[in-house]
């Protein structure tokens, strides 16, 4: 349980990562449009991927400390 535990909270900071990356690539090609326009819709899906899990992994570490 306490190994669970801990690999649950090094998969939160990991994608806490991940998607604060992607955060700050979508605001860092916000700033340079219209440069990369091209490259919105890519940035924006791996940015909407990467909260879309650290979401699901927040909601699992809520249930799992129930």
């Amino acid at each position: 349980m306490c190994n669970d535990s801990r690999e649950l909270k090094t998969r939160l900071k990991k994608l806490n990562a991940l998607a604060t990356q992607a955060k700050m690539d979508l605001h860092d090609l916000s700033e340079d449009l219209p440069t990369g326009w091209e490259q919105i819709m890519v940035v924006a899906q791996r940015c909407h991927d990467a909260h879309a899990a650290l979401m699901q992994a927040r909601q699992t570490a809520v249930s799992a400390s129930d």
